[in-house]
């Protein structure tokens, strides 16, 4: 059971404001990899030593971090469902609370809406309450009346068109009440690593959807429209250019792989038949077989811990892992995506810069085209500029080149299937994005362990069953318990003649069960030893007879 836990230094000062706050809403903004996770979960831990009866309610942008976040929460032995459904009715008695994602939430907000009063409620990575308005609506319906809000997003976001619920704007920006960004945890040290961008040119050649042809290098200028077509045409699968990319990022991965073993690399994707083509072009010419993590795939989930738990080199995605997910041994990336925007961009960052201790130095590389959008984004986050997202006026001539860009580039589309890329070579070794202004030498990467950030927890609410030990969430062993039953209950069937209905009926009874999803695990281990002695009975009558 976790009594004590030791912060980092920005963790603790937030903690600190949090605690003194007298709001009931909360906006952290820390640059990926920091740590918001445990600075989140110490601060429900808190909350819930002065109101042992709240839930605790976690929102995450997708279903695979549901799962990482009932993870985490076990270290703070708080126990969270991440398979609640609006049908399983009451939450168990042996389980603080739940994760969900903000489209549950926009589906089930009434029903949250009761389970959430007076909860403890945390939005990961809260900017994703804007990007439906269902899901601001559903947010603000069902926390409305939960007792604190801890709002968490790993970048800078504005309002856009939809302003998020709970959240403080000042001309159309979101005003943290805490803010630590990727330049102060740079200079902290141990925190997160430098990332450095090497660039790689090339020479593209397309016919564009209006029939005509296209020759030019990234170091051209072109208008929005035509510079969308060069990217798109660089990261064809039929040309060069990004062979060439894949097998100098290859080459820095086993070079940083001499010194960290297990060290990993991701790839973004266009899209899922593009992500497939990439995973071919590493398997075929550089004899690795990647993890493959697509969204439509059942597994994805799955495929992404073991990744994050072994030592395969290679993962290609789309967006699966351009945010929140927790790899921390990926040191290389290739951003082979067409998606450009400021937000995306530094969340694919993210997934490098988680620093790990006893490695000393750990450089990590993002290979990115050298295109001129790209190349500035970079150059930002190695100056260590906090950029903000704060929307800029365009004039009409750009909304519509940009409309008209978004238009060709939709998958699809039938603009799309007049584009055609005619090849893509890329020019020469990777250029580096330098770290301006930036000594990487004079980081401190193992910083000296300062016994005054350790802070004492208070023990966690009692609960039904117990809180429990051990390394498997208590909604894990959960599952394991109802398949146990399922499976009893199926020879229970065979071998009495009775329906399913029937037999599960008599087992709830016997239990004290109500309904099997409001079960806690006394409860399920209760109703299957109950089976257990019912088969052994009917086994010993069977012999006899």
């Amino acid at each position: 059971m976790a009594r004590s836990v030791r912060l980092r230094a920005w963790q603790k000062a937030a903690l600190e404001l949090f605690l003194t706050s007298d709001r009931p809403d909360f906006l952290a903004v820390a640059t990926p990899g920091a740590g918001k996770t445990t600075f989140a979960l110490t601060a429900a831990r808190h909350h819930l030593a002065t109101d042992p009866a709240a839930r605790v309610v976690v929102v995450v942008p997708t279903q695979h971090l549901k799962a990482q976040w009932a993870g985490a929460a076990l270290g703070f032995d708080l126990h969270l469902e991440p398979e609640w459904a609006a049908s399983n009715g009451r939450l168990p008695g042996d389980m603080h609370g739940i994760v969900t994602t903000y489209q549950q939430v926009a589906v089930n907000a009434t029903t949250l809406n009761q389970l959430a009063r007076d909860s403890f409620v945390i939005f990961d990575e809260v900017h994703h309450a804007g990007d439906d308005r269902a899901w601001g609506d559903g947010v603000r319906t069902a926390f409305l009346h939960s007792g604190r809000r801890l709002a968490l997003s790993g970048t800078p976001f504005r309002s856009d068109t939809q302003s998020i619920p709970f959240v403080n704007y000042q001309d159309d920006e979101a005003v943290p009440d805490y803010e630590y960004g990727y330049g102060h945890a740079l200079a902290d040290g141990g925190v997160v690593r430098p990332v450095h961008f090497p660039r790689i040119s090339g020479h593209m050649e397309w016919v564009a959807p209006d029939g005509t042809f296209n020759s030019a290098s990234f170091e051209d200028e072109l208008d929005h429209v035509r510079a969308g077509q060069r990217l798109r045409t660089a990261l064809s699968l039929e040309g060069q250019w990004l062979p060439e990319v894949l097998g100098q990022a290859h080459r820095q991965l086993k070079e940083v792989r001499a010194s960290h073993p297990n060290a990993g690399g991701l790839v973004i994707a266009m899209d899922q038949d593009h992500a497939r083509g990439i995973a071919a072009l590493l398997r075929d010419r550089f004899g690795v077989r990647p993890t493959l993590a697509l969204s439509d795939d059942p597994m994805a989930s799955a495929r992404i811990a073991h990744f994050a738990s072994g030592d395969e080199p290679w993962i290609v995605a789309v967006r699966m892992v351009s945010e929140g997910v927790d790899i921390p041994r990926l040191r290389v990336g290739v951003f082979a995506t067409n998606t450009t925007t400021e937000l995306f961009f530094r969340q694919a960052i993210g997934r490098l810069v988680r620093y790990t201790r006893g490695l000393g130095r750990q450089k990590a590389y993002m290979f990115i085209p050298d295109d001129h959008r790209l190349r500035l984004k970079a150059a930002e986050i190695a100056s260590q500029r906090r950029h903000s997202l704060k929307r800029r006026e365009q004039s009409e001539e750009q909304r519509l080149a940009e409309a008209l860009a978004q238009m060709q580039n939709a998958p699809g589309d039938e603009q799309q299937s007049m584009f055609t890329p005619i090849s893509a070579v890329a020019l020469g070794d990777a250029t580096e994005v330098a770290m301006a202004g930036f000594d990487e030498d004079e980081v401190d990467l193992e910083p000296v362990d300062d016994d005054s950030l350790t802070i004492e927890l208070a023990p966690p609410p009692p609960l039904a069953g117990g809180n429990g030990t051990g390394t498997v969430t208590r909604a894990q062993h959960k599952s394991d318990l109802r398949a146990a039953n399922a499976a009893r209950v199926r020879d229970l069937v065979q071998l009495t003649g009775m329906t399913h209905a029937a037999v599960n009926g008599e087992l709830n009874r016997k239990a004290g069960v109500t309904r099997i999803t409001e079960a806690t695990v006394r409860q399920l281990e209760m109703r299957l030893r109950h089976a257990e002695t019912w088969l052994a009975q009917l086994t010993r009558s069977g012999r006899a007879g």
